[in-house]
């Protein structure tokens, strides 16, 4: 159950990282690492920081460290995805991207650049770490000329999206302390009407929503990897009672903690998406 270590980059397959159910992709989390996401065939929906938007094929979506994203993997997505690791020395955007690479030319650099990354971690000759980072460092290169790229076309997000940006990076602090929205929405200045107004509008989804999806996801997190006991998990994610964390996981799930956790010792095939 135990996860790979996030102090050391590594590549995955995309269609890969829901291997475990789609609730690794799809709900709402954040990482301590940045993580970029490479499509190269499919199409879905990726929400990052509270906005969601259709992506495609040669789509570039960079998250930095602490953002909350979730996003769809179906059958056909195919693509690469890079955990850059804790610390990493790499030069890297300190806000969200979502970029479109139309041009053929950049699309090839960064598949090569992808595999020769990918050649170097599974090689044992000298210097094939070293290597890996300059080859990592060429990446983040990519990544800002292709921004600098994108800036002129880049839409300023409007009012609504701003707030909802706002209320996603502070309920990456606040969703362990067992606040509602209507708490957080106090700190962000505005009602909780109009926050949830707002959610709607950028994402189709309401602010309640959010910010249970991002608790859920934490506890499926916990239940999968380690060893803590159900109620603990629930009281560390705010929950007023083991009872009421129960009810909230099994009507957003399907299934009780204790029942998600065995399921994850189970064939692949028996898992819950």
């Amino acid at each position: 159950m135990s996860p790979q270590d996030p102090t050391q980059m590594r590549l995955m397959a995309i269609s890969r990282l829901a291997a475990g159910g789609r609730w690794r992709v799809e709900a709402m989390r954040s990482l301590s690492e940045g993580c970029l996401l490479w499509f190269t065939k499919g199409q879905g929906r990726i929400t990052v920081a509270g906005q969601t938007r259709g992506y495609t094929a040669h789509n570039a979506i960079y998250i930095p460290p602490g953002v909350m994203h979730g996003f769809e993997v179906g059958p056909q997505v195919f693509g690469t995805a890079v955990f850059f690791g804790r610390g990493c020395p790499v030069t890297l955007p300190e806000r969200a991207l979502h970029l479109r690479i139309r041009e053929v030319h950049a699309q090839q650099e960064v598949n090569v650049t992808l595999d020769m990354i990918q050649r170097e971690l599974d090689s044992d000759t000298p210097g094939h770490d070293r290597a890996a980072q300059h080859h990592l460092g060429l990446l983040g290169v990519w990544l800002e000329r292709q921004a600098a790229k994108g800036a002129a076309e880049a839409v300023q997000p409007d009012a609504a999206r701003r707030l909802v940006a706002r209320y996603t990076a502070l309920m990456e602090t606040e969703f362990r302390k067992g606040k509602g929205v209507g708490e957080i929405a106090a700190m962000l200045g505005v009602t909780a009407t109009h926050l949830t107004r707002c959610c709607r509008l950028a994402c189709a989804r309401s602010a309640i929503d959010l910010l249970q999806d991002r608790r859920i996801f934490e506890a499926r997190r916990l239940l999968a990897e380690t060893d803590t006991p159900v109620g603990h998990i629930g009281a560390s994610l705010g929950f007023a009672s083991a009872a009421y964390f129960a009810r909230a996981f099994q009507h957003l799930t399907g299934l009780s903690p204790s029942a998600f956790r065995r399921t994850q010792d189970a064939p692949a095939t028996n898992r819950p998406n």
